[in-house]
């Protein structure tokens, strides 16, 4: 009897401990994790699978492309952040890479501040800007200026993809109190699998020495390979660090809801 009574004891402390650890909270990470899509808006190969992919992204839409706002609608409903992939002037390239509405260093400030403002009216739910590009444009005081002033004025936060080691955004920013970012890892910026895969585990290196930390993939031509590479990763990443929109890596930044009374 001694023994049954025992053995009952065990297995009751057992299931109250396995209940107790259902209803406990799972501890939060530390570190953190934003992942940005870029090149979105106009229907690119991989939008649907990085839509599908488990965790919440910050996916960086062009304006005034084909699916500008159908893809803005679709990232909402999966529970990503939006932010507006604005096209900027390179040092080199193809303009026809740019796409519409783009921010050159030729424009007077009055057609640079329209263009922004006009940009960020076309892309749904945007809470931040990125660029598209923008080598020769964010090296650029005044032109920068320009687009931060108008980010300040509409409440959104900058993204600075950093295509050149020239940007004066981090200067303008903190002078004109815009909260601003950097990016500090592009998964696909060689388009091949073992490139990307490369970068994949050099990010994972990354979150065991940073508390935070940004990287960049893209729709498009590495569209396919990175949502694969990603899907094949998040588990790892979950592991080490909270993956998280753009906007939680922001102290004190709030996003306001408009519709609110």
């Amino acid at each position: 009897m001694r023994s049954l009574f025992v053995f009952l004891t065990a297995v009751l402390l057992i299931q109250g401990t396995a209940g107790a650890r259902n209803i406990l909270p799972l501890p939060a990470h530390q570190k953190e994790l934003a992942i940005v899509i870029d090149d979105l808006g106009n229907d690119m190969k991989g939008t649907e699978e990085i839509l599908h992919l488990p965790v919440t992204l910050t996916l960086a839409i062009m304006p005034f492309l084909p699916s500008t706002k159908a893809d803005a609608e679709n990232a909402r409903r999966f529970g990503h952040e939006v932010i507006v992939h604005l096209p900027m002037e390179p040092v080199s390239g193809k303009a026809s890479w740019l796409g519409p509405g783009a921010i050159l260093t030729s424009l007077s400030n009055e057609e640079i501040r329209s263009r922004v403002e006009k940009a960020i009216d076309d892309v749904p739910y945007a809470v931040g800007v990125n660029h598209h590009m923008g080598s020769k444009a964010t090296a650029d005081d005044r032109v920068m200026r320009i687009v931060l002033e108008v980010c300040k004025e509409r409440g959104l936060f900058y993204l600075d993809s950093k295509t050149t080691g020239k940007s004066v955004i981090p200067k303008l920013a903190r002078e004109l109190e815009v909260p601003y970012l950097e990016n500090k890892l592009f998964f696909d910026d060689v388009y091949t699998l073992q490139h990307i895969g490369k970068q994949a585990k050099h990010l994972s290196h990354e979150l065991d020495e940073s508390e935070s930390t940004i990287a960049i993939g893209h729709v498009g031509v590495t569209g396919m390979k990175v949502a694969v590479m990603l899907k094949e990763f998040i588990p790892l990443y979950e592991k080490k660090a909270s993956i998280v929109p753009l906007s939680d890596l922001i102290p004190e930044y709030h996003l306001i809801d408009e519709s609110m009374p």
